[in-house]
């Protein structure tokens, strides 16, 4: 009885996780090749403001997604295990409350819909008071204040930070 132990097969729910796990490895690496290919396929136009062009950052984080991909999967292969959702504070029993889900994409089908005409302070004002109302939110002043806060953060955000302008609607001129 001399030689290496055997492996103990693992047991079926162990073999149940591991297959999810490879799906998402092949999940990163098929995110990985698209970007990859989508990069390739991008024009190389480059001018004295960008000596490099479009593609050197895609084809990095692709080739990253890719490896990162092959060092899960041999962690996998290798009997590396996800440790399973706690769910911290959250009852994992307790079905979907789709109420609260329908009413914060109809909030943000609303502010696709206002973003243009009223602007993006007063859209994403509506969007962000919206959202923590349908969240819980009680103090409905602070949270008003809060929400135009975040958007005027936001809104110079995008235009002094990225040089981005988003649409100032029926504030053109004052802000």
């Amino acid at each position: 009885m001399t030689g290496a132990p055997q492996p103990v097969p693992a047991p079926a729910s162990s073999r149940g996780r591991d297959r999810a796990q490879y799906g998402v490895c092949v999940f990163l690496a098929l995110v990985g090749i698209l970007v990859i290919v989508d990069a390739a396929l991008t024009g190389n136009a480059t001018s004295s403001n960008d000596p490099i062009g479009p593609r050197p950052v895609p084809i990095l984080l692709g080739a990253l997604l890719l490896i990162v991909a092959a060092v899960y999967a041999a962690d996998v292969a290798r009997g590396g295990r996800g440790e399973p959702e706690g769910g911290e504070d959250v009852d994992l029993t307790t079905p979907i409350d789709w109420r609260t889900v329908l009413l914060l994409a109809g909030a943000f089908a609303v502010n696709a819909v206002l973003i243009e005409p009223l602007g993006w302070v007063i859209s994403g004002s509506l969007l962000f008071w919206s959202a923590a109302v349908v969240l819980g939110a009680r103090r409905h002043l602070l949270t008003i204040a809060v929400a135009v806060a975040l958007a005027l953060v936001t809104f110079y955000g995008f235009a002094i930070g990225l040089g981005v302008n988003l649409p100032a609607g029926a504030l053109q001129g004052i802000l």
